[in-house]
């Protein structure tokens, strides 16, 4: 009369399986868990550059990157205005930013940190154009 063949899993096999999920799960959170720091294709805004004449930077775009210091105004209608701590090599500045209203379902909150695509209007006025959580 002729064996059969074993039925169970050989624990190699098990603990291999194991291994590859463990595997997998950490790729998938370190791409998944990577967010775009900046927008690649606009240059950094150079603080200096704003102090000594803003107006002059008005139609541009810049990429602001800090961390939000204040709320200074909130409003349904016109979105809200946020001062933001940008970090220079003469020690960190403040830059104010308003934001619209189409951004008003985010949760900008304090103490986090955001790269803010600006475009700036009359005045010298930094607006929001995009902005992602660092």
């Amino acid at each position: 009369m002729a064996r059969r063949a074993s039925s169970q899993l050989h624990p190699g096999m098990i603990i291999g399986a194991l291994a590859a999920m463990v595997v997998a799960v950490f790729a998938g959170k370190s791409f998944i868990g990577k967010k775009s720091a900046s927008f690649g294709d606009i240059g950094k805004l150079s603080v200096g550059d704003l102090l000594e004449n803003g107006n002059s930077l008005r139609g541009n775009e810049y990429v602001i990157e800090g961390q939000i210091d204040e709320k200074l105004q909130w409003t349904t209608g016109r979105g809200q205005l946020v001062s933001v701590r940008v970090t220079t090599p003469s020690g960190d500045d403040f830059v104010g930013v308003e934001i619209p209203q189409e951004f008003n379902r985010l949760n900008i909150d304090t103490k986090q940190k955001y790269a803010f695509r600006v475009k700036f209007r009359q005045g010298g006025i930094p607006v929001a154009t995009g902005l992602n959580r660092l």
